[in-house]
């Protein structure tokens, strides 16, 4: 992937910039995605934190309890509700890869919370699956 992508909501409201090699990129099947993108999993691309910039816009943020880090702060343009990033830590932003000005780029590793999979998700079944998270 490049070193350097860029990415936005639907209305171009929001803007994005990271300026790193993603640490990784994986398919959330939570139920949570399940919910906040009307499908099947989220597919995300996790960089590292001080490499993810804001460059245009304010988005809006929305909080919901998770396993791993207490609860995953999701952020979405408030003009055109296009869900953009989440699951920010220390280390590391989320960044959804239908977002990016090129998903293509896109080049998932892992399948996780296979648990929550839905009996119609078609995973890949090249991928490792892990029941919950991988192993850190």
């Amino acid at each position: 992937m490049a070193t350097l992508f860029t990415g936005g909501c639907v209305c171009g409201a929001i803007r994005y910039e990271v300026n790193a090699e993603p640490i990784m990129m994986f398919n959330c099947h939570c139920r949570d995605c399940q919910r906040t993108t009307g499908s099947a999993f989220t597919p995300v691309v996790y960089v590292p934190a001080k490499a993810f910039k804001i460059t245009k816009g304010s988005p809006h943020y929305y909080s919901t309890p998770s396993d791993m880090a207490g609860h995953n702060k999701r952020g979405f343009c408030p003009e055109c509700g296009s869900r953009l990033f989440g699951g920010a830590s220390e280390t590391g932003q989320g960044v959804a890869a239908s977002s990016l000005d090129d998903p293509s780029l896109f080049k998932p590793q892992l399948h996780m919370w296979a648990s929550d999979a839905q009996p119609w998700d078609a995973m890949d079944p090249e991928l490792p699956k892990f029941e919950k998270y991988p192993p850190s």
